[in-house]
Parts: structure tokens; C-alpha cells; sequence
């Protein structure tokens, strides 16, 4: 994979949520498009691209398309950053932010993000009273907030059909995973009450993702890339 097949790609993680501290990781995300013609042979190209130095994830077009579609929490947020957060933007990727509702529906939303927090809960409750090394404490303070986080992301996703990647109360995020830290069962009374505000809330967001416009997208991203490669062999 070179550079010019990225179409889209920022920070995210802790530091776009502003939940970063002194050491944490700078993590990247993105998405490319492998070459039309490569995926016509007999054995496909990787739908994922993963490096630790930097961190960094990128994901093939229409495998990052299938994981929004579903509602992955982790993915999605590639589309909703602070434009000062990306690093790569071409005009398809633009394209790409301009679909973004497109890829939503409710019952995945509520699904996904909700799924998600219960699978940090479910690692926090593993871990028993808080009896344990100050490095396991400290994931746990972190899965905390990705919990909280999560549920409040989702919900405002749920209700507003839109998604506020940066969190509005970072020391409260912080405060809250050190008390988890110490009793992980005060992550209950939280799972729980965004478990009822979902069953409560009217949703803006359809039955169904609008996957016309993702497909047509697709396909324009595979149009463009079959096109630069033609012409590049024509004029060798």
C-alpha cells in the first residue's frame, strides 16, 4: 500500500476525546483504497493495515464501510473528528464525511455502543475489589472511561443523530475511572442508567442505515483507482 491510495485518516483515541495525559499513546486511524484491478485475482489484498510504531489502523474502503455500517463505535468516529484532527483528507474521504448519516440506524447504534460499554464492564467486573497492581488499576481506570464514554457518545448518537468525538468534562471522565479503580462495581449503577435512558429516549435515526449512497461511494472510490491505474500503464 503507498500513500496516495490513503483517502482518510486523523487521530483518534484518547486524544481526540481529550482524555489524554502525559504518556498516552497517539493513536491513528484511517482508510484506503486498495487497487481495483488487485481485487480481481485470485487472492484478495489485506482489508487491514496495522502498525505499533506509529499506532495505527487502516482499514480497506469497503471493509471500513461494512464496520460503520454495523455500527462500530471505533470506526465511526473516523467521520465526526475536529477537522483540526485530520491528517489526511482527500476529496473522496471528504465525500465519505459528507455520507456519514447515511451509515447510521438506530437498532445498531443502540447495539453497538451499548455492546461495547457492557464488554468494558465485563472486563472491569473480572477484576474483582480493586485488590490488585497499580498497572492493572490503571486499565482499569481507562476501561472505565471508555465505558462512560461510550454510553454518552452513543446516546447523543441515538437521539441527535450526531457525534461529539470530544468528551465535554475530561476530569470527570479521569475521577470517575479512578472510582472504578477502586470498587468496579460502581460502573453498575452507570451501565444501568444508560441501559434505561436508551429504553427512554425517541431516537431521530431510521430502522435501516441508507446504504445506496455508501454503495455509490464505493464504487466511485473503485472507478477512481481503476482509472490511475489504466492510465499509468498506457503510458508506459
Amino acid at each position: 500500500m503507498t500513500l496516495p491510495n490513503l483517502l482518510l485518516s486523523g487521530i483518534v483515541g484518547s486524544t481526540a476525546y481529550g482524555l489524554a495525559r502525559e504518556g498516552s499513546d497517539v493513536d491513528r486511524l484511517g482508510l484506503f483504497a486498495a487497487p481495483t484491478e488487485d481485487l480481481h485475482g485470485l487472492r484478495r489484498p489485506k482489508e487491514s493495515q496495522v502498525t505499533t510504531a506509529p499506532d495505527r489502523t487502516l482499514h480497506e474502503a469497503a471493509k471500513w464501510c461494512r464496520l460503520a455500517l454495523g455500527g462500530n463505535p471505533t470506526v465511526m468516529e473516523l467521520v465526526w473528528l475536529p477537522d483540526e484532527l485530520y491528517e489526511v483528507r482527500t476529496p473522496l474521504g471528504e465525500d465519505l464525511i459528507g455520507l456519514r448519516s447515511s451509515l447510521l440506524c438506530a437498532p445498531r447504534v443502540r447495539d453497538a455502543y451499548l455492546g461495547y460499554a457492557t464488554q468494558q464492564f465485563r472486563r472491569l467486573e473480572a477484576r474483582g475489589d480493586g485488590s490488585f497492581s497499580a498497572d492493572t488499576r490503571r486499565r482499569t481506570a481507562k476501561h472505565a472511561r471508555h465505558l462512560k464514554r461510550l454510553c454518552h457518545q452513543g446516546l447523543e448518537l441515538y437521539a441527535t443523530g450526531r457525534l461529539t468525538v470530544r468528551v465535554e468534562d475530561p476530569d470527570g471522565y479521569h475521577e470517575f475511572g479512578e472510582r472504578v479503580a477502586a470498587d468496579a462495581s460502581a460502573a453498575r449503577s452507570l451501565l444501568r442508567e444508560y441501559e434505561t435512558a436508551f429504553a427512554e429516549t425517541r431516537t431521530v435515526l431510521p430502522d435501516r442505515p441508507d446504504e445506496a449512497p455508501v454503495e455509490a461511494w464505493l464504487r466511485r472510490v473503485r472507478a477512481h483507482f481503476y482509472e490511475r491505474a489504466a492510465t499509468a500503464a498506457a503510458a508506459r
